[in-house]
């Protein structure tokens, strides 16, 4: 085995260096569990939890899901081809609830927000498309704008926020369309205020550039907002929302907005291969987080601020010199936790915490931001509705004094 050797400064260096294997060691190490498998393990295991997301659960337990398809959609009508039967009813659905006048289903939001700006760059005729350099097509999808769609990423500020309408009015250079996350999720599930967000739109108007929302997590916004979806979806060109990430479907993704627009994303979801034969499972699972999950979402997103609020008071009460619940309070159901601690580290606490006590504070990954510095993110759902403040302060108590002793 290579030996790795840490550096006085944090940093890490490989060497040559072979340790002694005793015979059968690397079988056994093989056969050892991953940090990510004991973590979602006692995860799957623990009786108290924040939130049970769907997707790393046992494939028994999400088919299982689709046992309440009969209440969202007729199961005697026709099955799904290429886009109608129960993928158009879902489209209509998305599309009343987002006062748009049509969309349409995408197997990926990748896909969805690809064409949907493609479409925007045709007509605007600028294939620059201003985003926050944390944005989910700058972070995770492999330069998909420009290595697939021709278009040119241009980034509008470094801040861990939305832009603002001075940035957006003041930018050096031209652009055809601007797309906001909503909420800016690796900056913490960020949003502006509602005051905000209707000058950055007006900005990006007075430039005569479209404004397309990345909507993932649009569904969670209306507490913070204080406005309908539709109000929200209004300020928009476009909106592009996930059914998984807050809706806990399968999958999939939709992309509302204009008839025309959405009658040319047709033709290019075809083009990019995005026109599944049969779609019917992931179609259902999306009417069924929309009937279920929709409406509990303000709910999730009130708990999610008692939650972040008893952390902090507990993290406190035991002993951590230093740490940073982000934002104080959620903006929705999610939020980021920072502490000074390697992840590694403070990831093996929380697993072993989970497994010991059966009850699991921090359920997610930890990724390092600097030098002895990570974080993870915290998820509320209606497990967590369970939780008192006592609870969560108690939980964070025990985390910090176990922290502590490493």
């Amino acid at each position: 085995m290579i030996a790795r050797m840490s550096d006085t400064d944090g940093t890490s260096d490989t060497t040559t260096v072979r340790e002694e294997r005793e015979p059968g060691q690397e079988a056994d190490d093989a056969a050892r569990p991953t940090s990510r498998e004991r973590r979602i393990a006692a995860w799957r295991a623990a009786p108290r939890v924040l939130a049970r997301l769907g997707f790393p659960a046992p494939l028994s337990e999400r088919l299982a899901l689709l046992e309440a398809a009969g209440s969202v959609y007729d199961l005697d009508e026709t099955s799904d081809i290429y886009g109608n039967g129960v993928v158009e009813a879902l489209e209509k659905r998305v599309a009343g609830l987002l006062g748009t006048e049509a969309a349409a289903f995408f197997p990926t939001g990748t896909m969805a927000q690809q064409v949907a700006l493609r479409c925007w760059a045709g007509r605007t005729g600028d294939p620059a498309v201003a985003l926050h350099p944390l944005s989910h097509p700058e972070v995770y999808e492999r330069n998909a704008f420009s290595q697939v769609s021709g278009l040119r990423p241009v980034r509008m500020t470094s801040e861990p926020r939305l832009p603002t309408a001075e940035e957006v009015r003041d930018f050096e250079e031209p652009f055809g369309a601007l797309m906001l996350e909503l909420p800016l999720r690796d900056a913490g599930f960020v949003l502006p205020t509602w005051e905000e967000l209707t000058e950055v739109v007006a900005a990006a108007r007075e430039r005569e550039a479209v404004v397309h929302f990345d909507g993932a997590r649009l569904w969670e916004c209306t507490e913070h907002f204080g406005r309908p979806l539709e109000e929200i979806a209004g300020l928009a060109d476009s909106v592009y929302v996930s059914f998984y990430k807050s809706l806990d479907a399968y999958g999939g993704a939709a992309l509302a907005g204009p008839a025309s627009l959405i009658e040319e994303a047709r033709a290019w979801r075809h083009r990019y291969g995005g026109n599944v034969f049969q779609q019917f499972p992931t179609a259902l699972s999306a009417l069924i987080g929309l009937e279920r999950e929709l409406p509990r979402l303000p709910e999730y997103v009130g708990h999610a601020r008692v939650v972040a609020a008893a952390l902090r008071e507990g993290l406190e009460a035991g002993g951590l010199p230093w740490f940073r619940v982000h934002p104080e309070a959620p903006h929705t159901h999610d939020f980021q936790v920072w502490l000074p601690y390697d992840a590694d580290v403070v990831a093996e606490v929380a697993i072993r915490a989970a497994e010991e006590t059966g009850t699991v504070l921090f359920a997610n990954h930890w990724d390092p931001k600097g030098p002895g510095v990570s974080f993870t993110e915290v998820y509320v759902r209606s497990a967590g509705l369970e939780w008192t403040a006592e609870d969560v302060r108690a939980a964070a108590v025990e985390f910090a004094r176990r922290l502590l002793r490493v």
